[in-house]
C-alpha cells in the first residue's frame, strides 16, 4: 500500500512507488482528499492536493484512480455553482454547512433528477465523436445536446424510447470496430487540462456585442477572441465583468471567481439570481454557470478552477453555442502557481513566479476561438480575463505575459474610477487588434460610415491627449479657438459617450445602431462648430448656446428604441449654428 511520506501545505510526497502516472487523479489520506500527480522520479511521487490538508499525517494511504483529473459533462451544469474541482456548492452546504468538509464526496451533477430526453438517432446509424444522439431541455432557455465522446465511434445497435431519464441512464448503445458494445448515457468525462478537439478553427469576423460603448465602438472584442482587463484595487474589474456577463450576446456565460473575496462572489450570486435576462425574459442564471474558488478556499484548487471553467465552456461550444468566460482574476491563479512552485522548491523566475508562467497563461488563452465542431456546427469561446497587478503596476509579470497572448487590452485607470467614470477603461492605454477583422461586419450590419466615425472620434481623443500636455504647462487660455474646440468636443466624447451609467434603463445597454447615431451627432456638432469658429466666433459663445450639454445628455434623453430623435437633435444643431454664422 502506498502511504504519505511528507506533507508541505498542499504538496504531498509518496516514496518508493511506481503505481501512479503523470497527471493522474488520486485520493489522499483516510478522508480521500482529491489530488493530482504533478511530478514523478524514481524515488518519489509528488501530488498536489486540491483540498485542505489540515490534520493529514504521514503514513496515511494514497490510492490512484487510474484516470486524469476530469470534469463530468452533462445536463445540470447550467444555473449551478461549483467549487474549483466541480463539486456543487449547494450540495456541499447541505452536507457540511457553510464550510466545506475535507473529503466531501458529492457527485458533480444531480444523478437523481430526470430530464425529458428526445433520442435523435436510430438503429443502424453510424456515429463518430461529437455527433449528437439525444437532446433535452436543460433550462427553459438552453437545449442540452448529448454528444458522443470525441474518442468513440460505432454503429447504433439499440436506442431507448423518448422519455424521462437521469444522467446515468443508458439511452443509446453503439458497437465499435472491435465489436464491443458501448453504452451511451447523458453524460461523459473529459480531462480538464486537455482541450476538446474540433474540426477546424474559423476566421474571427463577428463582434461580441456588449452594449458598452467604449468596448463595442472603440475597443471591440470578437466572438472567439481574448481580452485582458487589468486594473489595480478598486478600479472596477469585477463590475466591468458583471456588466459584460449581463449584457454580452453570448449564449452561455461561465463566470470563474478565482481567488476573489467571498463577498464579491456572493454579490454575483445574488445579482444574477435576481436579474431578468434581456434576451429571453427569463432568469439570467438559466444560461450561467458559476465556479467559485474564493480566497479562503484551498490554494491549489484555484489552478483547477480555471481549467474546469474552460472545459465546461468547450463542452457547450461543441453543441454549437457561443460562450463567454469571465475569469476573475487570473492574477490569483498565477499567485497559486507561485505558492505551489515555492513549496516544490523550483527555481523562481521574475518576482518569484515560476519560469513556466507564460506557457500556462498562453495554454489558457489559446483555448479560446471560433471553430467548426466535430458535428459540423459552429461555436465559439471568448475569454475575458481580469488581471490584478499590485499597485496598478502594469509592468509586473502576469500583466505583461497576458498582454503577449491576448488581442484586446482594456486598461482600467484608477483616476477615472475615482472620478466615477465607468467603465474606467483608459482609451489611451488600451487597444484592440480585432478592428480590421470586424470592419466588414460593422459595414454590413450597422453602416459603411461606422468605422470612419470611430476613427474620427479616436483621433479627437488622441488630439485632446496631446493638447492637455500643453494645457498642464501653460494653461488653456493661450490655445487658439480651434484647439479649444477640440478639448470641448473631446469632453463631450468622454462624458457623453465613453462614460456609461449601469443603473439607467437606457444607458446600461446601448445597441450598436444607437452608438453609431451618437457618434454621428457628436461629429455633426464638431463639424458645424468648426465652421463657426473659422469665422471668428469664440468657443465660449458656442458653449453658451447649450448645445454641448444637450449632446452630452442625449444618452439619457433619447431612448434606445427611438433613433429618429437623433435627426431632430442634429437639425437643431445645424439651425442654431447657422443662425450664429449669419450674425457674424
Amino acid at each position: 500500500m502506498n502511504t504519505i511520506f511528507s506533507i508541505n501545505g498542499p504538496v504531498v510526497k509518496v516514496r518508493d512507488t511506481k503505481d501512479f502516472s503523470m497527471l493522474e487523479m488520486v485520493y489522499v489520506g483516510t478522508k480521500r482528499l482529491i489530488g493530482e500527480v504533478i511530478g514523478i522520479t524514481s524515488e518519489e511521487t509528488t501530488i498536489q492536493v486540491y483540498e485542505s490538508t489540515t490534520g493529514l499525517k504521514p503514513g496515511e494511504p494514497v490510492a490512484g484512480s487510474g484516470m486524469p483529473m476530469s470534469a463530468v459533462l452533462g445536463p445540470g451544469i447550467l444555473s449551478n455553482i461549483f467549487d474549483g474541482i466541480e463539486r456543487p456548492l449547494r450540495q456541499l452546504e447541505a452536507l457540511s454547512g457553510a464550510f466545506i468538509a475535507e473529503g466531501a464526496n458529492v457527485s458533480a451533477l444531480d444523478a437523481t433528477k430526470k430530464y425529458d430526453v428526445t433520442v435523435k438517432v436510430k438503429v443502424g446509424d453510424m456515429l463518430t465523436g461529437g455527433d449528437i444522439y439525444a437532446t433535452c431541455p436543460e433550462t427553459p432557455v438552453i437545449e442540452h445536446r448529448c454528444m458522443v465522446h470525441p474518442n468513440l465511434s460505432g454503429e447504433v445497435v439499440w436506442t431507448a424510447a423518448d422519455g424521462k431519464y437521469t444522467i446515468n441512464d443508458k439511452v443509446v448503445q453503439i458497437k465499435n470496430e472491435k465489436g464491443e458494445i458501448i453504452d451511451l448515457s447523458l453524460c461523459h468525462k473529459w480531462p480538464i487540462k486537455q482541450s476538446r478537439p474540433f474540426k477546424e478553427r474559423l476566421p474571427i469576423s463577428k463582434p461580441l456585442i456588449t452594449g458598452q460603448r467604449i468596448i463595442d465602438t472603440i475597443l471591440p472584442i470578437a466572438k472567439g477572441g481574448t481580452a485582458a482587463v487589468p486594473g489595480g484595487f478598486g478600479t472596477g474589474k469585477t463590475m466591468t465583468q458583471h456588466q459584460l456577463a449581463k449584457w454580452c450576446d453570448a449564449d452561455i456565460i461561465v463566470y470563474i471567481g478565482c481567488g476573489e473575496r467571498g463577498n464579491e462572489m456572493t454579490q454575483v450570486l445574488e445579482e444574477f439570481s435576481e436579474l431578468v435576462d434581456p434576451r429571453t425574459g427569463k432568469a439570467l442564471t438559466d444560461r450561467t454557470v458559476l465556479i467559485a474558488n474564493t480566497s479562503n478556499m484551498p490554494v491549489a484548487a484555484r489552478e483547477a478552477s480555471i481549467y474546469t471553467g474552460i472545459t465546461l465552456a468547450e463542452y457547450y461550444r461543441d453543441m454549437g453555442y457561443h460562450i463567454a468566460i469571465m475569469a476573475d482574476s487570473t492574477s490569483r491563479w498565477a499567485e497559486a502557481l507561485r505558492e505551489i512552485s515555492g513549496r516544490l522548491e523550483e527555481m523562481p523566475a521574475e518576482e518569484g513566479f515560476p519560469a513556466y508562467l507564460p506557457s500556462r497563461i498562453s495554454e489558457f488563452y489559446e483555448r479560446a476561438g471560433y471553430v467548426q465542431n466535430l458535428n459540423g456546427s459552429e461555436g465559439s469561446v471568448s475569454i475575458i480575463g481580469a488581471v490584478s497587478p499590485q499597485g496598478s503596476d502594469f509592468s509586473e509579470p502576469v500583466t505583461q505575459n497576458t498582454k503577449r497572448f491576448v488581442r484586446c487590452f482594456w486598461a482600467l485607470d484608477k483616476s477615472l474610477a475615482y472620478a466615477r467614470h465607468y467603465p474606467a477603461i483608459n482609451w489611451n492605454d488600451s487597444y484592440s487588434e480585432y478592428i480590421d477583422d470586424l470592419t466588414a461586419y460593422y459595414d454590413e450590419n450597422v453602416s459603411l460610415d461606422f468605422m470612419k466615425y470611430r476613427q474620427q472620434i479616436s483621433n479627437l481623443l488622441l488630439e485632446e491627449n496631446k493638447l492637455m500636455e500643453i494645457v498642464k504647462l501653460i494653461g488653456s487660455d493661450v490655445l487658439p479657438e480651434d484647439q479649444k474646440l477640440v478639448i470641448e468636443i473631446a469632453r463631450i466624447i468622454r462624458v457623453g459617450f465613453l462614460q456609461q451609467n449601469a443603473y439607467h434603463k437606457d444607458d446600461t445597454y446601448v445597441p450598436l445602431g444607437k452608438q453609431f447615431r451618437m457618434m454621428g451627432t457628436i461629429l455633426t456638432l464638431y463639424n458645424n462648430c468648426k465652421q463657426v469658429v473659422a469665422l471668428g466666433v469664440p468657443v465660449s459663445t458656442l458653449i453658451g448656446t447649450g448645445l454641448f450639454e444637450k449632446v452630452v445628455k442625449m444618452k439619457y434623453d433619447i431612448p434606445n428604441d427611438k433613433p429618429e430623435l437623433f435627426r431632430e437633435l442634429e437639425v437643431e444643431i445645424e439651425q442654431q449654428l447657422k443662425k450664429l454664422k449669419t450674425e457674424v
